[in-house]
Protein backbone atom coordinates (compact mmCIF):
# COMPACT_ATOMS: atom_id res chain seq x y z
CA UNK A 1 0.00 0.00 0.00
CA UNK A 2 1.24 3.55 -0.65
CA UNK A 3 4.28 2.13 -2.74
CA UNK A 4 4.10 5.31 -5.15
CA UNK A 5 5.07 7.30 -2.21
CA UNK A 6 7.63 5.08 -0.64
CA UNK A 7 11.29 6.49 -1.21
CA UNK A 8 14.61 4.15 -1.27
CA UNK A 9 17.96 5.23 0.34
CA UNK A 10 20.66 4.70 -2.01
CA UNK A 11 24.09 5.92 0.04
CA UNK A 12 23.65 7.17 3.58
CA UNK A 13 26.82 9.49 5.26
CA UNK A 14 27.75 10.76 8.96
CA UNK A 15 27.22 14.62 9.10
CA UNK A 16 27.59 15.14 12.84
CA UNK A 17 27.76 12.64 16.30
CA UNK A 18 27.24 14.25 18.95
CA UNK A 19 26.62 13.70 22.56
CA UNK A 20 22.25 13.78 21.45
CA UNK A 21 21.87 13.97 18.12
CA UNK A 22 23.18 12.13 15.08
CA UNK A 23 22.75 14.06 11.73
CA UNK A 24 22.98 11.65 8.89
CA UNK A 25 22.33 12.91 4.71
CA UNK A 26 20.99 9.77 2.53
CA UNK A 27 20.62 9.95 -0.99
CA UNK A 28 17.27 8.89 -1.94
CA UNK A 29 15.40 7.66 -5.32
CA UNK A 30 11.60 9.19 -5.61
CA UNK A 31 9.20 6.85 -6.52
CA UNK A 32 9.26 9.04 -10.05
CA UNK A 33 12.88 7.27 -10.50
CA UNK A 34 14.84 10.69 -9.59
CA UNK A 35 17.34 11.21 -7.16
CA UNK A 36 17.62 13.83 -4.30
CA UNK A 37 18.70 14.05 -0.30
CA UNK A 38 17.34 13.89 2.81
CA UNK A 39 19.18 15.48 5.84
CA UNK A 40 17.79 13.88 9.45
CA UNK A 41 18.46 13.79 12.78
CA UNK A 42 18.58 10.23 14.51
CA UNK A 43 17.69 9.96 17.69
CA UNK A 44 17.12 7.43 20.49
CA UNK A 45 14.10 8.30 21.38
CA UNK A 46 12.24 10.15 24.81
CA UNK A 47 9.84 9.44 27.43
CA UNK A 48 7.89 11.88 29.19
CA UNK A 49 4.94 11.68 31.96
CA UNK A 50 1.61 13.67 32.72
CA UNK A 51 1.56 13.35 36.86
CA UNK A 52 -1.64 14.03 38.10
CA UNK A 53 -1.95 14.90 41.69
CA UNK A 54 -5.27 13.40 43.54
CA UNK A 55 -7.05 17.14 43.00
CA UNK A 56 -6.82 16.82 39.53
CA UNK A 57 -3.69 19.63 39.17
CA UNK A 58 -0.83 18.40 37.28
CA UNK A 59 2.76 18.87 37.95
CA UNK A 60 4.66 20.44 35.15
CA UNK A 61 8.52 22.05 34.69
CA UNK A 62 9.49 25.29 33.91
CA UNK A 63 13.11 25.56 31.99
CA UNK A 64 15.08 27.86 29.29
CA UNK A 65 14.62 25.97 25.85
CA UNK A 66 17.84 26.77 23.93
CA UNK A 67 17.04 26.25 20.52
CA UNK A 68 13.49 28.52 20.94
CA UNK A 69 15.27 30.84 23.03
CA UNK A 70 12.21 30.55 25.71
CA UNK A 71 11.79 29.85 29.03
CA UNK A 72 9.00 26.53 28.45
CA UNK A 73 6.40 25.05 30.80
CA UNK A 74 6.46 21.14 29.70
CA UNK A 75 5.34 18.01 30.78
CA UNK A 76 8.59 16.29 32.51
CA UNK A 77 10.48 14.17 30.24
CA UNK A 78 13.72 12.62 28.56
CA UNK A 79 16.23 10.61 26.20
CA UNK A 80 15.97 7.28 26.33
CA UNK A 81 20.03 6.09 27.37
CA UNK A 82 19.60 4.13 24.61
CA UNK A 83 17.31 3.31 21.77
CA UNK A 84 17.01 -0.15 23.54
CA UNK A 85 15.87 1.10 26.77
CA UNK A 86 12.34 0.42 27.91
CA UNK A 87 10.38 3.56 28.21
CA UNK A 88 8.58 2.84 31.05
CA UNK A 89 12.11 3.00 33.17
CA UNK A 90 12.73 6.57 31.28
CA UNK A 91 9.66 8.26 32.46
CA UNK A 92 10.42 6.74 35.90
CA UNK A 93 13.55 8.01 35.76
CA UNK A 94 12.82 11.88 34.62
CA UNK A 95 9.75 11.82 36.89
CA UNK A 96 11.74 11.12 39.78
CA UNK A 97 14.86 13.32 38.34
CA UNK A 98 12.78 16.60 37.12
CA UNK A 99 9.97 16.63 40.06
CA UNK A 100 11.06 14.18 42.74
CA UNK A 101 8.10 12.77 42.58
CA UNK A 102 7.39 8.81 41.91
CA UNK A 103 4.20 7.01 40.80
CA UNK A 104 2.32 4.48 41.93
CA UNK A 105 0.82 3.86 39.09
CA UNK A 106 1.75 5.27 35.07
CA UNK A 107 -0.12 4.33 31.74
CA UNK A 108 0.95 4.18 28.43
CA UNK A 109 -1.49 7.10 26.43
CA UNK A 110 0.51 7.85 23.48
CA UNK A 111 3.24 7.60 21.19
CA UNK A 112 4.15 10.44 18.65
CA UNK A 113 6.38 10.83 16.07
CA UNK A 114 7.84 14.04 16.97
CA UNK A 115 9.71 15.62 13.96
CA UNK A 116 8.93 13.62 11.12
CA UNK A 117 10.30 16.01 8.70
CA UNK A 118 13.69 15.57 9.87
CA UNK A 119 13.99 13.53 12.86
CA UNK A 120 13.19 9.74 13.67
CA UNK A 121 12.54 10.51 17.36
CA UNK A 122 9.58 8.51 18.93
CA UNK A 123 8.45 10.15 22.12
CA UNK A 124 6.07 7.72 24.68
CA UNK A 125 3.86 9.78 26.52
CA UNK A 126 2.55 8.14 29.91
CA UNK A 127 -0.31 9.39 32.65
CA UNK A 128 0.83 9.04 36.21
CA UNK A 129 -0.89 9.42 39.74
CA UNK A 130 -0.72 7.66 42.97
CA UNK A 131 2.01 10.58 43.34
CA UNK A 132 4.78 10.37 46.13
CA UNK A 133 6.72 13.32 46.48
CA UNK A 134 10.57 13.42 47.29
CA UNK A 135 13.31 15.44 46.52
CA UNK A 136 14.04 16.57 42.79
CA UNK A 137 17.45 15.73 41.52
CA UNK A 138 17.97 17.23 37.85
CA UNK A 139 20.52 16.33 35.68
CA UNK A 140 23.82 19.13 36.21
CA UNK A 141 22.94 20.71 33.18
CA UNK A 142 19.70 20.99 34.00
CA UNK A 143 17.56 24.06 35.67
CA UNK A 144 14.15 23.20 36.30
CA UNK A 145 11.11 24.82 38.03
CA UNK A 146 8.37 22.72 39.12
CA UNK A 147 4.91 23.95 39.35
CA UNK A 148 1.53 22.53 39.68
CA UNK A 149 -1.55 24.01 37.56
CA UNK A 150 -5.25 22.70 37.51
CA UNK A 151 -5.16 20.15 34.67
CA UNK A 152 -8.09 23.13 33.28
CA UNK A 153 -5.90 25.56 33.50
CA UNK A 154 -2.72 24.30 31.49
CA UNK A 155 -5.98 23.13 28.69
CA UNK A 156 -6.29 27.23 28.88
CA UNK A 157 -2.58 27.79 28.24
CA UNK A 158 -2.48 25.56 25.21
CA UNK A 159 -5.30 27.26 23.67
CA UNK A 160 -3.77 30.79 24.12
CA UNK A 161 -0.56 29.47 23.36
CA UNK A 162 1.33 29.70 26.65
CA UNK A 163 2.05 26.12 26.45
CA UNK A 164 4.09 25.66 22.84
CA UNK A 165 5.94 22.18 23.95
CA UNK A 166 4.33 19.27 21.29
CA UNK A 167 4.03 16.66 23.79
CA UNK A 168 3.21 19.22 26.22
CA UNK A 169 0.00 20.06 24.37
CA UNK A 170 -0.57 16.58 23.43
CA UNK A 171 -0.68 15.22 26.97
CA UNK A 172 -2.76 17.81 27.70
CA UNK A 173 -5.53 17.68 25.14
CA UNK A 174 -5.55 13.60 25.62
CA UNK A 175 -6.08 13.96 28.95
CA UNK A 176 -9.49 16.49 28.13
CA UNK A 177 -9.99 14.43 25.82
CA UNK A 178 -10.54 11.18 27.88
CA UNK A 179 -11.92 12.57 31.16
Amino acid sequence: MYEDLIETKIDSNNVFDGRLLHVRCDTVRLPNGNTTTREWIKHPGAAAVLPILPDGNVILVRQYRYPVQRVTLEIPAGKLDSSTEDPLDCAVRELAEETGYRAENMEKILTLATTVGFSDEWIHIYVADGLVPGKQHPDDDEFINVEIVPLEKAYDMVKTGEIIDAKTTAAILWEMAHR
